[in-house]
């Protein structure tokens, strides 16, 4: 039996931001906008404390989580570098994909790759709150990131509510301009559950990895602010490329 870590992303009271948690994002946001390039040395805990005017605890701390996050490695005797290729996504209450790369300081966007009717599953109606053998519409979509597949999900949506929304989505690359064009202004992330796996072959070959490599499978459910169930989602992330960091702090 598979194990699951279960991660409610419900907003919740937080302490105020730690300067070594700024500085943390402030060096992964400059990874993603080409400050430091894949492989390259970053600047020593020294010259780092000047620049952001703290000590070198504080930055060595924040090289620690950004190792933690896979977007650094640090080697004994040399250095520390920024991995080949790392991007750090959100997941927290307001997730949005093109959010998400804007803060890494990249572009991209979401390409429909299959769309169909189908008919719900168990574990689809309960979790959009339909019949079983309830209509939905399924979509398959590649995620891109500076000109790299990040991941590719299967989402479900039900209908009729949401008829056509895979036109908005092939014509934007947004599921959020995709729900506003049908009425839903804002949504929330109810729940993800985070789970490793090896993929299928289809899901390697979009991804561009190996088919030995694991994946990280995160399951979610949306739901709008009336607490309406609105989309099921399992989107498999590519490993050697995202690192997902919770975030309970958005509201």
């Amino acid at each position: 039996m598979t194990s699951h870590l279960v991660l409610e992303t419900s907003a919740a009271d937080a302490p105020r931001q730690s300067f070594w948690s700024h500085i943390a994002n402030e060096i992964a946001l400059a990874i993603g906008q080409g400050v430091y390039s894949p492989g390259e040395r970053l600047p020593s805990e020294h010259t780092l404390a000047e620049s952001f005017g703290v000590n070198r605890h504080t930055i060595r701390r924040s090289i620690a989580a950004l190792c933690q996050r896979g977007l650094l490695r640090s080697e004994q005797g040399s250095g520390t570098y920024v991995e080949d290729f790392a991007v750090d996504l959100a997941i927290g209450k307001r997730t949005r994909h093109r959010e998400n790369l804007a803060q890494a300081g990249l572009r991209g966007g979401l390409q429909v790759l299959m769309a169909e009717r189908v008919r719900a599953n168990a574990d689809q109606a309960r979790a959009l709150k339909v019949a079983t053998r309830g209509a939905l519409l399924h979509l398959q979509i590649l995620g891109e990131g500076g000109g790299q597949p990040l991941h590719v999900s299967d989402r479900y949506f039900p209908l009729p509510r949401f008829e056509g929304l895979e036109d908005v989505v092939r014509e934007t690359g947004s599921i959020t301009a995709a729900f506003a064009a049908h009425g839903v202004n804002d949504y929330v992330r109810h729940e993800s559950r985070i789970s490793a796996r090896i993929p299928s072959a289809e899901t390697a070959a979009l991804l561009r990895q190996p088919v030995t490599r694991p994946v990280l499978l995160v399951t979610k459910v949306n739901t709008d602010l009336d607490d309406q169930p609105i989309e099921f989602a399992e989107t498999w992330f590519a490993g050697d490329r995202v690192t997902l960091t919770v975030n309970h702090d958005d509201a």
